[in-house]
């Protein structure tokens, strides 16, 4: 029931407009979540419903479909949409930056992109990168490779659809290196000795992001408030997240978001490039969107100018 207002209690309270918002789980959902649990959604009017989604491609459909008004989904997403005809519009980052994170188990002996290049000079045993398959987490990886001077195709991909056995896969020692997301990365760092050996703010730019948020057009035409009081309770929550991170912590652990303990949650945070906010750097998504076309993910022309709408986000962050 998209978009639609609750009869008022009371003559004099005004209703809240009830949404439903898709999401996967991540460290940059926390905007999303903190807003939800502390009240700066109804504060903006609304009453928000979360709706989890395991994989990117049904977050996606939900939205094409009119199931869901937002979707948080990571950003080559809304082109694979709007190249199948979905009238889709981007209208922020999701809030966090450098959470994509690649990692090395501590036993390998990497701890940067060079000792992998050294690996493989050295004709080891072919290294194994847990991945997802034409998504930012592959990205991040062929574009470090690709800086580094590492062919791909000296290394093993290995290809999930599930973000969470990913981890295990990683935590069981099934694969060398994860390409993954805080704070599920920051927990194997923290709990498993890890090594960070890039980042996406380092690989791209310090504000590309990971996710972002997405509505239909008609959403944002005919319901700019609605649109425009979603982006406040997010900025809202983000002032929680920069000056109180330990209090969203709190209020993310009682909502039982992430499978990770408080401190390393906390750690997730603390260790963000810059502050959570939501204006993402629009060509160094484009450069991403361009190799994924490379690669033959994408087909169609579709460019971020096509389906960008920052002006809300852009005015209200002021």
């Amino acid at each position: 029931m998209a978009l639609a207002c609750l009869v008022a209690a009371a003559p004099a309270e005004a209703a809240l407009v009830k949404v439903k918002a898709g999401h996967l789980v991540a460290i940059d959902m926390a905007p999303l979540f903190v807003a939800k649990e502390s009240g700066c959604f109804e504060k903006e009017g609304l009453d928000v419903e979360t709706v989890f989604f395991a994989n990117p491609g049904d977050n996606n459909a939900a939205l094409a479909g009119g199931a869901i008004d937002f979707s948080t989904n990571p950003f080559t997403l809304p082109f694979f949409a709007a190249n199948s005809g979905v009238p889709i519009r981007v209208v922020a980052s999701a809030g966090g930056w450098g959470v994509i994170e690649v990692v090395a188990q501590k036993a390998s002996g990497l701890k940067t992109l060079d000792d992998v290049k050294d690996h493989i000079a050295a004709a080891k045993p072919k290294l194994k990168i847990a991945t997802l398959q034409g998504d930012t987490l592959e990205l991040i990886l062929t574009r470090a490779f690709a800086k580094a001077g590492i062919d791909p195709e000296a290394t093993e991909f290995v290809y999930f659809n599930d973000l969470l056995a990913m981890v295990e896969a990683f935590r069981a020692g099934q694969v060398d290196i994860l390409s993954h997301i805080k704070p599920y990365t920051t927990e194997m760092v923290a709990e498993e000795g890890a090594i960070v050996l890039t980042n996406d703010a380092e690989t791209w730019t310090r504000f590309s992001p990971n996710t972002v948020v997405s509505v239909l057009d008609k959403t944002l035409t005919e319901k700019p408030d609605v649109v425009k009081g979603y982006l406040s309770g997010l900025i809202c929550a983000a002032k929680i997240i920069n000056e109180t991170p330990e209090k969203a912590v709190e209020i993310l652990t009682k909502g039982r978001y992430f499978r990770v303990e408080p401190a390393v949650l906390l750690e997730a945070f603390k260790s963000a490039p810059a502050p959570v906010s939501f204006i993402p750097d629009v060509d160094s998504i484009q450069g991403v969107v361009t190799d994924l076309t490379k690669l033959g993910y994408v087909k169609g022309a579709t460019k971020a100018s096509d389906i960008f709408r920052l002006d809300m986000i852009t005015s209200l962050q002021k």
